[in-house]
């Protein structure tokens, strides 16, 4: 099915907190689910899959070098968020790379907000899968896989050279049903079980009807 952007923004973020993040990991997560839906990519279904994982992977555990995780698998988020604070460092000849990380595609939002601080498009590769972003358009390369069932021993991120032909954003994402319902799993548990009180200050007759 397809939605608005504005519409999947706010689901993904009611469901990364439903599966464990606070508010503020949440909120960088609707954005970015929503950066990949508008490219035609499965930002949702990574997320879903994320989200179901047993326990969420860590975040960067030191700055210095290649990063990875003191939890062996690096978190896609926590490390985006990090990549994107940052972004200056992305300057250097080498990049960043970053070890062990699950559902690698939702970093690559976080990459195109850095392509924008820094003033210069940004490739992100893992496997066999390299994508080129100026912050707002994108060409991806590769991608013959699944990729939101990708986890990846290595991805790097640098600086492109030369022209690239890039795709813009659309208004609107489709998501399966299938998906969004898994998504609507975890954003359930963002809401208060109803109790009596609730029903007696919400809307409504409450407990009298002059009808």
């Amino acid at each position: 099915m397809t939605y608005s952007l504005n519409e999947i923004e706010a689901h993904a973020k009611k469901a990364a907190r439903g599966g464990g993040y606070d508010w503020g990991v949440a909120e960088e997560a609707g954005k970015a689910v929503r950066w990949l839906a508008s490219h035609g990519l499965p930002g949702a279904e990574a997320l879903a899959a994320h989200l179901s994982l047993p326990a969420h992977d860590g975040p960067p555990q030191t700055l210095e070098g290649d990063w990875s995780s003191a939890t062996g698998t690096l978190c896609p988020l926590t490390a985006g968020i990090t990549l994107n604070d940052c972004a200056d460092r992305l300057t250097t000849a080498h990049g960043q790379t970053m070890k062990n990380v699950t559902q690698p595609l939702l970093v690559v939002p976080f990459a195109a907000w850095a392509a924008l601080h820094i003033k210069a498009p940004l490739i992100v590769v893992w496997d066999s899968v390299r994508l080129t972003t100026n912050g707002y358009d994108l060409h991806v390369e590769g991608a013959e896989h699944d990729l939101s069932t990708l986890q990846t021993d290595a991805l790097e991120c640098f600086v492109a050279k030369g022209d690239h032909a890039l795709a813009a954003p659309a208004l609107r994402g489709n998501i399966s049903p299938d998906v969004w319902a898994e998504l609507n799993t975890f954003a359930q548990r963002t809401y208060a079980p109803a109790t009596e009180a609730s029903r007696l200050l919400g809307a409504g007759a409450g407990v009298t009807d002059n009808d």
